[in-house]
């Protein structure tokens, strides 16, 4: 039985996929990558729809632009470790007759952990390659369903009364001779066979439960759980201690003391006021000791506050921590940290927010609507920042290397997505996964090797462009509060947008 204990247990568990409900890892809610990435002089959009059990199949989009592409290849494999060092057969995407732009392809993630999907790409301008980080991690069990429950059961049941059935006539008739009867004597026998196959299929079916059992308990082990956050407010000081997770199993430890620096911060800190989400903080603590986040508030309006921190470890895989913390009308506050930013718009309550938000400098920042939008489909997301006077910003600067930053929150809760204009993935992890080392990440005393790891684009003496777009793909239908950062001369401004998906 235990030569087929692997195939059965991976089959049971893709039969389970299609009705399992998700809970994110690296977003809440949110679990597909997207991301635009540049390989030469290839471009990709690229789309990862990760599986919700593992082993899993991840169905991969790509559109292309920029030099025409031929071919594309992909393969899944480690972003750190041995592993990544060997890498399996490629499988290549087949293009769409209808669109040769667009390409589509799957791929098996065989274990948990921070991986990455490469893309070889073959063109006119020659071969590239470049890579896309992907977090892939069970996410949930599922009973099975009760409909397929009764159904699998009155199969078996017809199973081991067919089973029984054959072993009674096997006794009974087996070495009769051509229209004999049965003796009284064979019908006994046949009576304590049938009972003694059923007694003999119940214990197999009973071993096999408990088989099962302890299958289910070890894949338990590998669900993910995200990693405990405890947070606590003295004055206007707040700390945010993180646990390590340890899910019993080498391969489920994730340390509070690896944490790898994206965009020059080991934390980015969202919080939002619950329920109307009518103030927005996005701000960075700063590690005092291991797993011990500590960070002086700035002054904050009264409330409830959701709390999302973005943080991502030496080997790629990011999480996002979710806690809550009250803010009491007496709390001091101090002021915005050079990378903080804050926004107060309208509470939820007031209505829908537009497409155009005036912030409070006079600046306005406005949102390239798409005419639709439906859940799980790949956008460009397009904002605009214009001056007081209606015209395209032209002291437009990097907001912590980006020409902006973006988080897409569901108004229950149930979704948020930091994201950048290259993508929904971590750019720690983003660089490890093209070419920089665990050594180049943290040296071996743990400390993080800042200059390596820092996305910052630099000092600019030039504007750049007051347009930025961001890949994302709203997971489920509902209500969605947008909020945009960018950063012109030395103000960051914060812009927020609502929709309401189908």
């Amino acid at each position: 039985m235990k030569r087929f204990s692997s195939p059965i247990r991976i089959l049971l568990l893709l039969l389970c996929a299609f009705a399992v409900p998700f809970r994110a890892h690296a977003h809440v809610g949110s679990k597909d990558v997207y991301e635009q990435v540049d390989a030469g002089p290839y471009k990709l959009f690229v789309t990862i729809r990760t599986p919700i059990v593992i082993p899993g199949v991840a169905s991969v989009e790509a559109r292309s632009n920029g030099a025409t592409v031929k071919s594309i290849r992909i393969t899944p494999l480690p972003i750190t470790g041995e592993a990544s060092k060997h890498p399996p057969t490629s499988d290549p995407m087949t293009n769409s007759s209808a669109d040769p732009a667009f390409f589509t392809g799957s791929i098996w993630m065989m274990a948990s952990g921070s991986w990455q999907v490469r893309f070889e790409i073959a063109g006119d301008a020659g071969t590239q390659t470049v890579s896309v980080p992907v977090p892939a991690v069970a996410l949930s069990t599922l009973k099975m369903q009760h409909g397929l429950g009764i159904t699998l059961g009155i199969l078996g049941l017809f199973l081991v009364v067919s089973m029984a059935g054959i072993v009674a006539a096997a006794v009974r008739d087996a070495r009769l001779a051509p229209g004999a009867i049965p003796s009284p004597d064979l019908r006994r026998r046949a009576i304590l066979a049938t009972a003694g196959s059923l007694v003999v299929m119940a214990l197999l079916i009973w071993g096999g439960a408990a088989w099962w059992n302890v299958e289910a308990a070890s894949y338990a082990l590998d669900v993910y759980h995200p990693m405990a956050v405890t947070p606590a407010l003295s004055g206007n000081t707040l700390d945010l201690n993180v646990q390590s997770y340890d899910g019993g199993k080498e391969r489920s430890f994730r340390s509070n003391k690896d944490f790898l620096p994206d965009h020059g911060h080991l934390m980015h800190l969202y919080a939002i006021r619950e329920p109307e989400m009518d103030a927005v903080f996005h701000l960075h603590p700063e590690l005092a000791s291991a797993g011990d986040f500590r960070i002086s508030l700035p002054a904050m309006p009264s409330g409830t506050y959701k709390l999302y921190g973005d943080i991502v470890h030496a080997n790629g895989f990011p999480e996002t921590l979710v806690s809550t913390i009250t803010v009491p009308a007496d709390m001091p506050g101090g002021p915005l940290g050079p990378d903080d930013a804050n926004g107060s718009p309208q509470p939820l309550s007031q209505g829908q927010l537009g497409n155009s938000y005036k912030l409070p400098d006079g600046y306005v920042m406005v949102w390239d609507r798409p005419s639709t939008v439906s859940a799980n489909t790949a956008y460009a997301f397009r904002f605009h920042l214009l001056d007081a006077n209606g015209k395209p910003a032209t002291d437009v600067q990097p907001y912590m290397g980006m020409a902006g930053h973006a988080a897409f929150v569901k108004t229950d809760g149930a979704v948020f997505a930091h994201t950048h204009p290259e993508g929904s993935a971590a750019m720690a992890a983003l660089m490890l996964a093209n070419g920089s080392s665990e050594n180049d990440a943290s040296d071996r005393h743990g400390a993080m090797n800042t200059v390596a790891m820092n996305m910052d684009m630099g000092t600019h003496s030039e504007p750049i462009s007051s347009t930025v777009e961001f890949p994302y793909g709203f997971p489920s239908s509902g209500r969605y509060r947008i909020f945009i950062q960018m950063k012109h001369s030395a103000t960051i401004e914060t812009g927020a947008f609502d929709v309401v998906v189908p």
